[in-house]
């Protein structure tokens, strides 16, 4: 069946946006459960201590009851008859007490009040329906605990109003009772909780402390406990006490109008929304914690890896290198094939470079596709014998290297881009490991040239401690991916016996290298072989270019996934190689915005102390691996400075660069091939040699 044309594929493309749209919505969303989570749950704005008091409460407060009104400007207190005990619980519900608590009670007949935390309730729905259910009374304790005389006006609002929630939200009801937190007996909300008591009452509620320690079951009393263990060991003595006659709720002890209230349809929807908000929220940071504990350990065990695996490869560097006892020096003719499309910025440069080799004997094919500038004649007016130029239709790369590679005279064919510059010895270094008879195919050293502004630094970071880095652990680990379309060495009987150069997906030299593992073909890495790129210059560019090679990845993996299953060296690539890719180069990146949400949310509520220590913990072993990259490619380490601005912006583009990717191939889209813009400028960091310069010049 005939291959299909880039062009007729390329004839189909779409580019997905709608989910930018859910991401656009998805992350404020998550960030702001997640504000919602750490204000209330960390009790951001609410102290934690109540402060001394500075006046004491009304002597009608003092000297009454345990159950205080203050509605219409008034006091009113009431207390328990004799041999009458109202039990009530603070805090929770508790998953673990409040059950048996419940259970203690429903054995011996007796009901009590709970004076629940909204937060809580709002996480435990079916412990507040089962206290209701069971004719108990419930109250207020305020949504998180917070001391509401030391809380601002706004806080302590949201405390009572938030608890109301919950309660309709769980149970269809509100509550008239409420528990100040850290108050027991009356005469302890004094000075800014006398104030709190006072607005709370204004509101509507009744204030609910407890009786002194001194006064016995058969004088009546209100007992406050906490749900713990404790707590179930003194109700349980109570209950058995003899001197008590009754246990009940604080309202029907006080002989008042029950506390529940029930709530409108839209009071219990308001309500519902909070529980699922609670949830949610709980559910994410809890979740997230694990993840982000994981990814993490992930992470710092690839840094880990990637440096061991370096020193071995280091180690092995003259297994395949000339003058190794047992492989000879390979000085066999080269064909080297230069694909180029709209390239006249950069043509020259590469093909003299080429020229310039130590390499004896080399045919250098230039495969013009379809350029509308002067990229052919540039090549053309080279006049070097050794210089071929075939021009053909656009058809895309991988066309133009099959082109090539049908001219191709000799058994060795090097896949070169027509931005980049090559050292002399880059050719001859490249080609040395193919001695071995297992190497189908080896990957060179590519560099950034023009690496002077920011954008360039950062690129030039990820050639060295990410692309260089991983290909010194794949090679030990057998599992090469890429062999890059910037510097590359072939066998051609390796090429013809896979197909040629695939057009199937946009990432032909990924597909290529991957389809070589599947034919039992071994990918090396080449450090010494040193070819200089260009690389993006501007932020639409890269991502233009991140995204096609990120979008052709994805269709190499899917294409070759059978790899995981196979046996040899197909097998160990897939294992290895394809698990890599998935994890750390998928999977990850996807996790990534909401990563970053995360952090923040712990730099605002766990402590920026914490998040800052473990962000420069990470960050510092990611510098040193970096350092250890450079000082292993023989590059000065005073580019490091601009790494951890690599963080904030280069970071976040790579990731959304991936989920873009993800999206667009699930979709189905047909992506283009989108060409970056040339200023010539591959050996900018070499100082261009006076042997690389225009034509015109000369």
């Amino acid at each position: 069946m005939r291959r299909r044309t880039n062009r007729g594929r390329h004839a189909q493309s779409r580019d997905p946006r709608g989910h930018w749209l859910l991401l656009s919505l998805l992350l404020p969303l998550a960030f702001g459960a997640l504000l919602f989570e750490g204000w209330t749950t960390h009790e951001v704005d609410a102290a934690k201590t109540r402060s001394d008091c500075t006046e004491p409460v009304p002597r009608a407060v003092a000297q009454g009851g345990p159950v205080v009104d203050l509605g219409r400007g008034t006091v009113k207190s009431a207390a328990m008859p004799a041999r009458t005990v109202a039990l009530t619980y603070d805090g929770g519900p508790d998953p673990v007490w409040t059950p048996r608590l419940l259970d203690l009670l429903r054995k011996h007949h007796a009901h009590a009040t709970f004076f629940l935390y909204g937060a809580k309730a709002a996480q435990h729905p079916d412990l507040v329906r089962r206290i209701r259910d069971e004719g108990h009374e419930i109250g207020s304790n305020t949504y998180t605990g917070a001391v509401m005389g030391a809380a601002s006006p706004l806080r302590a609002r949201m405390e009572l109003s938030l608890t109301q929630k919950a309660l309709a939200g769980t149970a269809g009801i509100h509550t008239r009772l409420l528990r100040l937190p850290q108050t027991t007996a009356v005469d302890t909300m004094c000075g800014p909780e006398w104030k709190a008591a006072q607005q709370a009452g204004a509101e509507g509620y009744t204030l609910v402390a407890a009786d002194r320690w001194f006064r016995k079951p058969s004088q009546g009393l209100v007992r406050q406990f906490s749900q713990t263990d404790t707590a179930y060991k003194d109700t349980e003595r109570l209950l058995d006490n003899p001197n008590v006659g009754k246990f009940t709720t604080v309202t029907a002890g006080a002989g008042l109008a029950a506390a529940d209230q029930p709530v409108s349809g839209v009071e219990r929807g308001l309500g519902t929304a909070l529980v699922w908000v609670k949830t949610a929220g709980y559910a994410f940071v809890h979740g997230m914690t694990w993840v982000l504990g994981i990814a993490g350990a992930l992470g710092v065990l690839r840094l880990a890896s990637l440096v061991v695996f370096a020193r071995a490869h280091v180690r092995r560097l003259t297994r395949f290198r000339p003058g190794s006892p047992w492989l000879r020096e390979v000085v066999d003719p080269v064909t080297v094939l230069v694909p180029a499309y709209n390239e006249e910025a950069g043509i020259e440069s590469t093909v003299l470079s080429l020229l310039a080799s130590t390499h004896p004997q080399m045919q250098i094919i230039v495969i013009d596709d379809g350029s509308t500038d002067d990229t052919a004649d540039i090549a053309a007016r080279i006049g070097d014998p050794r210089v071929e130029v075939i021009r053909q239709p656009n058809a895309g790369k991988a066309a133009a290297l099959n082109t090539g590679l049908a001219h191709a005279r000799y058994e060795i064919v090097v896949m070169v881009d027509a931005d980049t510059v090559f050292e002399p010895d880059a050719v001859y270094r490249l080609i040395q490991p193919l001695a071995h008879p297992a190497v189908g195919a080896v990957s060179g050293n590519t560099k950034v040239g023009n690496r002077r502004r920011l954008l360039g630094r950062w690129q030039h970071l990820e050639y060295v401690f990410g692309f260089n880095l991983d290909r010194r652990m794949f090679e030990v680990l057998e599992c090469m991916p890429t062999v890059p379309g910037a510097i590359g060495a072939f066998r051609r009987d390796a090429l013809m016996g896979v197909g040629g150069v695939s057009e199937e997906t946009l990432a032909e030299d990924t597909d290529l290298t991957m389809a070589l593992w599947q034919a039992g073909w071994r990918v090396v890495y080449e450090e010494s072989a040193i070819a200089w790129t260009e690389v993006p210059t501007s932020l639409s560019q890269l991502w233009r270019q991140r995204y096609r090679w990120c979008y052709g990845t994805l269709q190499a993996m899917w294409k070759h996934r059978r790899a995981v299953i196979e046996v040899g060296p197909s097998g160990r690539f897939g294992r290895r190689g394809l698990s890599y890719l998935a994890l750390f180069q998928v999977a990850l990146p996807l996790l990534a915005p909401i990563v970053d949400v995360f952090a923040l949310y712990g730099a605002l509520f766990r402590g920026p102390v914490l998040s800052a220590g473990v962000w420069l913990g990470f960050l510092g072993l990611q510098l040193a691996c970096a350092g250890y990259a450079l000082r292993l490619d023989g590059e000065p380490v005073k580019s490091l400075w601009a790494m951890p601005f690599q963080l904030f912006v280069y970071r976040q583009l790579m990731y959304l660069v991936v989920i873009q990717s993800v999206v667009a191939f699930l979709l189905g889209t047909r992506l283009k091939w989108q060409r970056m813009h040339r200023s010539g400028t591959a050996a900018q960091q070499i100082g261009q040699p006076v042997a690389y310069q225009s034509l015109s010049s000369r």
